[in-house]
C-alpha cells in the first residue's frame, strides 16, 4: 500500500535531515540516536555481516523506537531508512530487500542504479524509495522506474558523490519534478540546512559529521580525522571502487599512496561489496569524508549534534528574517 503523502511522513521531523547511511560506519546505535532526536537514521543493509544480522538489527531499531515513542508521546521517533546497493555486484540485494519485506521499512534509499522491481517492492509494503543521483539525467531515469523521490549528491559530498554545485543540480531537477527531494554535499552546519531548502530541497543529508558522533562504528583514530579535517583535507578520486568518491587525505598517505598522483581505476572495475580494489580498502583504511567536515569540533554523542545543528538552524532563521 502506498504512503498517502510522502512529504508527510519526511517533514514529520524536528528538524529537517537525514543522516545519511555511511558504510562500515551506521549500525543501529547511531541510527536510533539520530531517531530519538528527531532526524531520519539511516544504516547500508551490507553493514549488516553477515546478512542474517540484518534481521536482527532492524527488530532492535524497531523495538527500540516504539518503547521510546510509548514513553515520549510529545516527542516521538523519527522514521528510520535502509541504503540498498542495487549495482550488480551486491549479492545480497535479494535476501536484504526481502528482511527489509519482513520489517516493512519506511524508507529505502537505494544506490548506484536504479530497478523498477525494488521500486515497487517497496510500495508494496507501504513504504517509500530515495534513489540517490548526481545529474539530471540520472534523476529523470530514477522518477522513471518508479522512485517515490530523489537524493541529489553534490559537489563536495562524501563517499560517492558528483561534481555538479547544488545551486545547478537542484534547480535542474525542480523544473521538472515536485516530490520529495533531499540534498546532499558539504552540509554540517544548521546554516546549511536552511540553505538547502532555500535552494529547492526539502531536506538536507547529513553523513561526514556523523563520523565523529560517540555511536558511530568508526574508530578513534577515523573520528579524530573528522574533528581535526578541513575541506582542503578531500582527495576526489575513483581509484578505490571503481566510482568518484571523496576521501581524507590523511588516511591515503597512512595507506602508503600519494594522493596528488593516484592513478585511474581501470573502467569496468566497480567494485562495492568488498569496499574497494585495492589492497587498502575503502572504506576500511581510506576513510571516505565530504568537504563540509570543518564545521566538526569535536566528539560527542549524535544528540548533542543534532541540538547543536538545531539551534543553528533556528538562528540562520531569525537572522534572515530579522
Amino acid at each position: 500500500m502506498p504512503v498517502a503523502d510522502p512529504l508527510a511522513l519526511l517533514k514529520s521531523l524536528r528538524l529537517p535531515v537525514i543522516g545519511s547511511p555511511m558504510f562500515l560506519i551506521s549500525g543501529p546505535d547511531l541510527v536510533i540516536a539520530q531517531c530519538k532526536a528527531g532526524i531520519i537514521g539511516s544504516f547500508p543493509a551490507l553493514n549488516a555481516r553477515p546478512q542474517s544480522q540484518l534481521g536482527q538489527w532492524l527488530d532492535r531499531i524497531t523495538t527500540e523506537l516504539a518503547e521510546w515513542d510509548r514513553d515520549h508521546p510529545d516527542s516521538p521517533a523519527a522514521p528510520y531508512a535502509v541504503n540498498l546497493i542495487v549495482h550488480k555486484s551486491n549479492a545480497r540485494l535479494e535476501e536484504d530487500l526481502a528482511t527489509c519485506a519482513q520489517y516493512r521499512v519506511p524508507i529505502i534509499i537505494t544506490s548506484l542504479g536504479a530497478r523498477e522491481d525494488v521500486n515497487a517492492a517497496v510500495r508494496d509494503w507501504g513504504g517509500i524509495t530515495l534513489h540517490d543521483v548526481i545529474n539530471d539525467r540520472f534523476a529523470r531515469k530514477a522518477i522513471e522506474k518508479g522512485a517515490t523521490g530523489l537524493i541529489a549528491v553534490a559537489a563536495g559530498a562524501g563517499g560517492h558523490a558528483g561534481t555538479l554545485s547544488p545551486f545547478a543540480l537542484v534547480q535542474e531537477i525542480r523544473q521538472w519534478f515536485d516530490g520529495p527531494l533531499i540534498l546532499s554535499g558539504a552540509i554540517a552546519h544548521g546554516r546549511s540546512i536552511l540553505a538547502a531548502q532555500a535552494c529547492g530541497a526539502d531536506l538536507a543529508y547529513i553523513g561526514s559529521a556523523f563520523i565523529a558522533a560517540e555511536e558511530s562504528m568508526a574508530d578513534s583514530g577515523y573520528k579524530q580525522a573528522i574533528v581535526e579535517g578541513r575541506a582542503g583535507d578531500i582527495v576526489y578520486t575513483n581509484l578505490f571502487t571503481g566510482v568518484h568518491g571523496n576521501y581524507l587525505r590523511p588516511s591515503i598517505i597512512a595507506a602508503g599512496l600519494d594522493p596528488d598522483n593516484l592513478p585511474e581505476s581501470e573502467p569496468g572495475r566497480m567494485n562495492f561489496g568488498s569496499g574497494g580494489n585495492q589492497a587498502a580498502k575503502a572504506w576500511k583504511d581510506i576513510w571516505g569524508s565530504g568537504q563540509g567536515i570543518g564545521a566538526v569540533d569535536g566528539v560527542v554523542p549524535a544528540a548533542q549534534m543534532i541540538a547543536r545543528l538545531t539551534r543553528e538552524y533556528a538562528d540562520a532563521r531569525a537572522a534572515l528574517c530579522g
